[in-house]
C-alpha cells in the first residue's frame, strides 16, 4: 500500500473514533509497517490536523500507552459558530411569551450539534471525566455528541423515575427559575462511587437543575469537574452554579417590541 492511502486510512479511523486509545502495534500489524514507520505517518496526521483546526494527535509511551485522536474546533469557527446561533436565535418567530425561546431545531440540528460538541471537547478534555451527565430532554442530543467525542459513557437524569432503569436514587431540588420544587432521579447501576463527570445542557435560567445535578451526583461521590451550556440567561444574575462554560447568552427578551438580544460569551 502506498505511504499517502495508508496514512489516509489511519486518520480516518482515528477520527472516526475520536479519543480512542490505539496501542502502536495494532496499525503496524494492520498495515505490516516498523514503528518507526508509524510514527512518521503520525506526526504528518498531526501536522494536517493542526493546520486544519480540528484537532490533534496526543501520544503516550509507557504501560498502556498509543495514539489517539483528540478533536478541537479553532477559534474562528468558534466565532463563526457563536454568530450563527445569534442570528438563529435573534429571529423574532422563535418568541413563545414569558420571556422563553424556541430552540427545539437548533438542539437537534446535526452540524450545530457537531460544532457545539467540539467546543466543550476542547474545554473539558483535560478535566479527565468518565461521564458525560445531562438530564432529559433537549440537552440529550448536545451531550450525546460530546460524550461520543469524548468516548465517554453518556448518562442521562430522570424526572422520574423508570422502571426500566431498575433501582434508582431520587432527589428534590429548586428550579433556579421559579423556586418551585422539582425532583430527579437517577439510575444506581449508571455511575461508579469515586469518578468525575462533566454536566452539559442545552440552556440555563438560573441553574437550579444543574445545581440539581451536582447534588444528585454527590450522593455517589461523583466529582463535577465541568459544567456547559450551550445558552444561558443573563437573568438572574445570581445563578444556583457560579464556575460554568456557555456559548452564548440571552441577555434581554424584549416581546412588546419583539427583539432578541444575545452576546457571545468569551472562551
Amino acid at each position: 500500500m502506498k505511504k499517502n492511502m495508508r496514512i489516509g486510512l489511519i486518520m480516518d479511523e482515528m477520527m472516526r473514533n475520536p479519543c480512542r486509545l490505539y496501542e502502536s502495534k495494532y496499525f503496524c500489524e494492520k498495515f505490516g509497517i516498523a514503528k518507526s514507520s508509524l510514527s512518521e505517518d503520525v506526526k504528518l496526521i498531526n501536522a494536517v490536523l493542526c493546520e486544519d483546526g480540528t484537532g490533534r494527535i496526543e501520544s503516550t509511551s509507557g504501560v498502556g500507552g498509543g495514539i489517539r485522536y483528540i478533536p478541537d474546533i479553532c477559534d474562528d469557527e468558534i466565532v463563526r459558530l457563536q454568530n450563527d446561533l445569534i442570528t438563529k436565535l435573534s429571529d423574532p418567530a422563535r418568541l413563545l411569551g414569558g420571556g422563553f425561546l424556541y430552540t427545539s431545531d437548533i438542539m437537534f440540528d446535526g452540524n450545530l450539534l457537531r460544532d457545539m460538541a467540539r467546543v466543550f471537547v476542547r474545554e473539558f478534555y483535560d478535566r479527565k471525566a468518565d461521564y458525560v451527565v445531562t438530564i432529559e430532554t433537549k440537552g440529550i442530543p448536545l451531550a450525546a455528541k460530546t460524550a461520543e467525542l469524548l468516548n465517554l459513557p453518556l448518562v442521562v437524569i430522570r424526572r422520574e423515575a423508570k422502571y426500566s432503569e431498575g433501582s434508582t436514587v431520587s432527589i428534590n431540588y429548586f428550579s433556579g427559575s421559579s423556586e418551585r420544587i422539582q425532583k430527579m432521579s437517577i439510575a444506581k447501576r449508571s455511575v461508579r462511587p469515586g469518578t468525575k463527570a462533566i454536566i452539559l445542557d442545552d440552556f440555563m435560567r438560573g441553574g437550579g437543575s444543574l445545581k440539581g445535578i451536582t447534588e444528585i451526583l454527590g450522593e455517589f461521590d461523583v466529582e463535577v469537574v465541568g459544567v456547559g451550556t450551550a445558552l444561558a440567561s443573563r437573568e438572574p444574575e445570581r445563578k444556583k452554579v457560579t464556575d460554568y462554560i456557555n456559548l452564548v447568552t440571552i441577555d434581554e427578551v424584549d416581546e412588546e417590541n419583539k427583539t432578541i438580544h444575545i452576546t457571545a460569551n468569551a472562551l
